[in-house]
């Protein structure tokens, strides 16, 4: 039977490469960090990282490091169990509460990743008789676990409080709604306008969801994502997120949400309950993590600093990029081989960064995404910059 399939999964395969939709794999020998050596046979080559999630620097950070080092021999390395059954140590309970009082929430229940928090809401809270209404470009994660669930589902154009209006008198009827939305959306680094979300909720009587894995640590006066930054944290009853970006780079997920969501989130949500437990190695690190989160105005400032030279500098040179403030920037190419390429002939030149293209955005809107850190130096931005310029100088030149 296999040898059919086989060709079929060879020629899908060949069909992807074909169209310059390959996503190849490089190889990092060294901790996560601004720059890091990228492996190809024996050579290692030191180059700029400018595609990690790393947006406050602390994936390597010594103090983070020797957190997850004491709690290996404190905790050990796995809990082999999940939660409900031997899988509950004091420092989960720990991270959940310190979580919780950070983000202005009830209550905090942790997952083995967000993509397992978004799996898990939706099929728990609603039911035939709900609906949810969620953004057109939410996060693939969200719009799987809209699928694992029996509500009706409904969508808005992105950011369009409009579009979100109609669709929440078109749902009237509904016993219970959900808002959902990305807090920024990862591909764009558009910001979900939240004041106006919640204040359409608080009209139709919804409740309001955020995903803000791309805002918290680093968005917000005080590092506490885009509630905090629009004011309206008392007023988002779940929030999700993820320990794998600013705050720490590993693993692990979360759902922040009033207190009986997430009891009931305990009770039935199925990633939860047939997931190993969080490693208390990652446990004790995100707790290390908070503590330094009270004092990294610094590195906040650095991340704006360094996204607001690296906008001006690459609009300066010509290049066409998305609009906005966010850490994330899209740098606009078109077309999924030239992407491919530009982002190989970056390599070269000693900055690394990946090619984005269909199915992660939309056809022909094939991107590079850069991600600014406050790990990278002034010096670095330029760095990126100049490659940029010049990669686009070679590009030119090999199509004639």
């Amino acid at each position: 039977m296999y040898a059919s399939v086989r060709e079929d999964l060879r020629a899908t395969l060949d069909e992807i490469r074909d169209a310059g939709l390959h996503k190849p794999e490089r190889v990092i020998s060294t901790p996560q960090n601004a720059s890091v050596a990228v492996t190809a046979g024996a050579a290692s080559t030191e180059v700029l990282n400018f595609c990690a999630n790393n947006y406050l620097g602390l994936s390597d950070h010594p103090e983070v490091v020797a957190a997850a080092k004491e709690a290996l021999d404190r905790w050990g390395y796995g809990m082999a169990s999940v939660r409900f059954i031997c899988g509950t140590q004091e420092i989960h309970k720990e991270l959940e509460q310190r979580l919780s009082a950070f983000l202005g929430q009830q209550d905090t229940i942790l997952y083995s990743s967000c993509f397992d928090a978004n799996g898990g809401v939706f099929e728990t809270l609603l039911g035939p008789e709900d609906a949810v209404i969620s953004d057109a470009l939410n996060h693939a994660s969200i719009i799987d676990g809209i699928r694992l669930s029996k509500a009706r589902r409904h969508r808005y154009a992105n950011r369009d409080m409009a579009d979100l209006e109609k669709q929440l008198k078109e749902t009237r009827d509904a016993r219970r709604r959900l808002i959902v939305t990305d807090g920024v959306f990862s591909m764009d680094g558009y910001l979900a306008p939240l004041r106006e979300i919640c204040d359409l909720a608080d009209r139709y009587d919804a409740m309001v969801m955020v995903d803000d894995s791309h805002a918290v640590g680093f968005v917000g006066p005080g590092g506490r994502g885009t509630p905090e930054l629009h004011g309206v944290m008392d007023r988002v009853d779940i929030l999700t997120g993820t320990l794998g970006k600013a705050l720490g780079g590993a693993s692990g997920g979360y759902v922040a949400a009033r207190a009986e969501i997430v009891e009931l989130l305990r009770q039935r949500s199925r990633p939860y309950l047939f997931s190993n437990s969080l490693a208390p190695v990652i446990a004790a690190a995100s707790l290390k993590v908070l503590d330094l989160l009270e004092s990294a105005g610094d590195l906040r400032d650095k991340v704006a600093a360094n996204t607001e030279l690296f906008r001006t500098r690459m609009a300066d040179a010509g290049f066409e990029i998305l609009p906005g403030d966010h850490a994330i920037v899209p740098v606009m190419i078109g077309d999924a081989a030239e992407a491919g390429r530009m982002a190989e002939l970056l390599l070269e030149r000693g900055v690394y960064v990946i090619g984005f293209s269909y199915p992660v955005v939309p056809m022909g809107q094939a991107r590079i995404r850069v991600q600014l850190s406050a790990a990278h130096s002034t010096e670095d931005v330029e760095q990126a910059v100049a490659a940029f310029t010049d990669a686009r100088r070679a590009l030119e030149g090999a199509r004639g």
